[in-house]
Formats: structure tokens, sequence, C-alpha cells
């Protein structure tokens, strides 16, 4: 396919504003290699668009599926890029996962979730958001160990941490989700089970019905997170190693938050101490 008709792209702009700044946990931080990290930040902006693409009020569910496929048209090499950011920055991964070996499965399978996000998916039980953490998180922690050529062996620990932390994010944005995008990541199930309803988002504070799905949902975390603390010790690099523990440190952190506040009365947010309390986490890990 060479088409590069800019109608393919369309005119909307997509962009939400975000950088590498606004998210929770680092990314591609100085704990890591100068010489790996403009490979982070080339996954970093791609992930970046295809998720702006996939949140973007002013598209239609059709706009967005032909915008994310040619991304990945774009990203396999099956159609010449455009001179715009979207468009370039599937190009520059692609040359990134070329150089480096790293499998183009760590960028396509993220595609798979965010299709799912513009044509809207209920999510009924634990294991159908399992199953979108599946392409939305933890495509991100095996690129960075298939960078780093560590071992896959890491993978099932990666995988924990990486569900943990798109989970705890769910929890944090569950009334902007819903709000903003019509979107709730809360399984049915749990919500019925509980008593509560969908609606019970979209109040200023959290009743105690929903509360035991967060704290079930939590609970599901926690054993994740119990699973991704063995993360650090498989890495052989030394700076992946810390970031890998700052990283899980952050994710407990933001767990326990997330018990005691109340994410539908105001952000729930990692504070300075938690972030000195992840700096001490990677310091334990250097020898």
């Amino acid at each position: 396919m060479t088409e590069t008709s800019s109608s393919v792209w369309g005119k909307a702009d997509v962009s939400s504003g975000k950088g590498a700044s606004d998210e929770n946990f680092p990314v591609g931080s100085f704990l890591l290699s100068k010489e790996l990290r403009p490979h982070v930040h080339a996954y970093y902006a791609y992930a970046r668009v295809i998720d702006d693409i996939a949140d973007c009020e002013t598209l239609s569910p059709e706009d967005k599926i032909t915008r994310l496929n040619a991304m990945e048209d774009v990203l396999l090499g099956r159609r010449e890029p455009i001179m715009r950011p979207d468009a370039m920055s599937a190009a520059t991964l692609r040359t990134s996962l070329i150089s480096t070996g790293v499998p183009f499965e760590t960028a396509t399978d993220l595609l798979i979730a965010f299709r799912d996000d513009s044509h809207g998916v209920d999510y009924k039980t634990w294991d159908d958001l399992l199953r979108y953490c599946k392409y939305s998180a933890n495509p991100v922690g095996r690129f960075l160990i298939d960078l780093h050529k560590e071992t896959p062996e890491s993978y099932p620990a990666s995988d924990a941490l990486c569900t943990s932390l798109q989970i705890l994010n769910h929890l944090q944005d569950c009334q902007k989700d819903l709000l903003r995008l019509k979107r709730c990541y809360m399984p049915s199930d749990l919500l019925r089970l509980a008593g509560a309803d969908v609606s019970d988002l979209e109040a200023g504070r959290t009743s105690p019905r929903l509360r035991r799905v967060f704290n079930t949902l939590l609970d599901g975390v926690d054993v994740l997170n119990r699973q991704a603390a063995s993360l650090p010790g498989h890495m052989k690099d030394r700076r992946f190693r810390m970031e890998c523990a700052a990283i899980v440190a952050l994710a407990q952190r933001l767990t326990l938050r997330l018990r005691r506040q109340d994410p539908l009365a105001s952000r729930v947010a990692l504070t300075k101490p938690d972030v000195l309390h992840a700096g001490l986490a990677a310091l334990r890990v250097w020898p």
C-alpha cells in the first residue's frame, strides 16, 4: 500500500497535549542508559499518538480505526508516512525497532487495545479487564525488557507490574473516563455484586457500595504487585534494575493511596515522599 493522501489521516488534531512529564511513572528516565533513551522516547511518542487517537472526542469510531490502521501500516512499512507528527512517530519507531531487534508485536499489540477503546467495549469480568491490560499495558514492559536484551523469564513479573499500573490508572481516572469518554473499565459483575451501578461514578464522592468495588480491584492489584516484586531481581542491567525497583515501589504506594483516598472527590496522585520512597527502593538494588 503506497497511498499517502492526507484523507486517510484526516484534518482533526488528536493531540491531547500530554507528554512524558504528565505520566504517573518515569518514561525514559535518567536511570536508563543514555544510549537507549532515544528508543524509549520513540516508543512513548508512538504510544502517546495512538492513545490520543482512541481518546479523541471529535473523531467517530470509524475515523479512529482508520487512523489506527494507517499508523500500523506505516509502522510495518506498508504505507509511506506523510509529514505529520502522528505519522512520523510510527515511522521513527519502525526505524528504532529494526535497529534494536525489538519485536514489532510490542507496538502492534497496543493497537488491539486502542481499537477496543475506539469501538467501546464492556468489561464484564476481571478476566476481561486483564485481557485489555494484556494489550494496553504489558507490551510496554516487554518492549523495555527486549530493548535491554534481558531474559524472557522476566515477562510474567513485568506483565504483572504493567497490569497493576494500568488498573491503578483506571481507578484514578474512573470518573473522567466515564464523563469525557463514556468509557468504564469497572467489571460489571463486580458492580452488580456490590449493588453498585456505573452512574455511581458520576457522584462527588465514592459511595460505600462503589468503595467495595474499588477495594476488590485493589485486592487484585495487591496480588499483581506481589508478583511484580521479583522483577528487579531478573535484571542484569544495573540501571534498568533500579528503574524497575522504583516503579514497583511507586505502584505499591499508589495502591495504598487509592485504598485511603477517594478518587471521585479529587485525583489521587503520588507525592514527593512517595517518589523519595521509590528512590530508596532503587538504591537498595544498586549492588
